[in-house]
């Protein structure tokens, strides 16, 4: 429900972004490393863009990245709209995109308030002193937290200011989680087909969106959704190539977009992991390093994941979203504030997690200590490429820590809704302590 405080508080994100956006920190949070990469900075965009006004093909050297889809909006906005406008138009996004999980988490809090209710009634035991937070009494303040945490995100909001294209991709991922929630097989099958030809790796969040289109048929006939699924996702995303090809005339395209992203030519720093490794190891090891860090952040996860989060797919998919985010060639704080944002989701597992304070230090050390860093490696010269990736290979750490602190957590609550945590030991009372 839109109330005037909710506005005000989108007024505010807005006025705060819009305020950065027109001031002298603009430009220097646009050439942050961490914020800005060869696959969402803003000024390559508007470099594609005038490739191709002069006949240009942009993705014949190494400097455009996006997709041939994005650079015909892109060209639109370029040309029609004043650099103001422009910046309405991101901050814009970052509301519509809060609005979409806002939309998603109410639909997905009334899931697990239903579910959890039917698992009580089930229960064997009766005791009612259950260590755990029934999600009805903490699932208003659970819905509103999401949008709040996308909107006054450090990172969310630094990602807008710096005018990133991540701000539409973060969009994307949005209204792909509410049209999964509301099992839409169309809209889900377009958006993550859009996503896959824009950064390849959202092609696994095809599962969780198969597994809620499949849940409200019986347990023998699931094969027809599942095939239509496949089909619908296929079907869009031969349409979307062909229709980069019809806009660019040949194929380079794929070349400099999905090839791009597999082979990981562009070694300059980010928070990845990448960009040491490819810089230090011998030339000959290049391939097999290169497969052994695609398949992990591609494949080694998706079976295993989707086997222990079938009952809860928005789970699934935020652990796919979280490990992109972590392993994916080149990542960006945009990306990590995303997948942040959908946290309060899951409030109810906060009680279980034991992680918690060692994540929240790790994240805010190392967000302090990147610029720093940074600034004592490339302008003082008093450190070198080991201190950042110290830095960026803590970063990635904290926030393993984070996902399989809240996956192990998912697991606890269930053990403890399901079967109750007292217990008798040689007839007396005890508790059982999840750890």
């Amino acid at each position: 429900m839109i109330t005037i405080r909710n506005l005000g508080y989108c007024a505010l994100a807005g006025a705060i972004r819009l305020l950065l956006m027109n001031s002298e920190l603009q430009k220097i949070i646009a050439d942050r490393v961490e914020v800005s990469t060869a696959l969402n900075s803003w000024k390559r965009v508007t470099e594609g863009v005038h490739l191709r006004k002069f006949n240009i093909d942009p993705y014949t050297g190494d400097l455009f990245h996006e997709t041939p889809v994005g650079l015909l909006a892109f060209t639109y906005i370029h040309d029609y709209l004043s650099i103001w406008a422009v910046k309405c138009i991101f901050v814009l996004a970052d509301l519509i995109t809060a609005w979409c999980l806002f939309s998603t988490a109410r639909l997905y809090i009334a899931e697990l308030v239903k579910r959890e209710r039917e698992i009580l009634k089930k229960k064997e035991t009766k005791d009612t002193d259950l260590c755990y937070t029934p999600i009805s009494k903490i699932a208003k303040t659970s819905v509103l937290y999401v949008p709040a945490a996308y909107l006054f995100n450090p990172f969310i909001v630094l990602n807008c200011v710096g005018l990133t294209t991540t701000v539409f991709t973060n969009l994307l991922f949005s209204a792909m989680l509410l049209s999964m929630i509301k099992r839409s097989k169309l809209g889900s099958s377009f958006l993550i087909a859009l996503l896959t030809l824009q950064g390849l790796y959202p092609m696994a969040l095809m599962v969780p969106a198969t597994i809620y289109t499949t849940r409200d048929f019986p347990q023998g006939k699931r094969f027809l959704p599942i095939t239509q699924m496949i089909f619908l996702f296929s079907f869009f995303l031969g349409a979307l190539c062909y229709l980069s090809f019809l806009i660019m005339g040949n194929w380079n395209f794929l070349g400099n977009t999905l090839g791009f992203i597999l082979t990981v030519p562009d070694l300059r720093p980010n928070i990845g992991l990448y960009w040491y490794f490819f810089t230090e190891m011998f030339e000959h090891f290049r391939w097999l390093f290169i497969a052994s860090f695609q398949i992990n952040v591609g494949i080694l996860y998706v079976i295993p994941l989707a086997l222990s989060l079938r009952k809860d797919p928005m789970l699934l998919a935020f652990a796919y979203l979280a490990i992109h985010a972590i392993f994916k060639s080149y990542p960006c704080i945009g990306d990590v504030g995303f997948y942040m944002a959908l946290l309060p989701l899951w409030r109810h597992l906060f009680k279980h997690m034991q992680q918690g304070f060692l994540v929240g230090c790790f994240m805010l050390f190392c967000t302090a200590f990147a610029p720093t860093v940074w600034h004592q490696w490339i302008y003082s010269r008093s450190a070198n490429a080991n201190f950042y990736f110290g830095v960026t290979l803590a970063f990635a750490i904290a926030q393993i820590f984070l996902l399989t602190d809240i996956l192990f957590a998912s697991v606890k609550r269930e053990l403890a809704v399901r079967h109750g945590l007292s217990t008798e030991i040689n007839g007396k009372k005890a508790q059982l302590i999840l750890e």
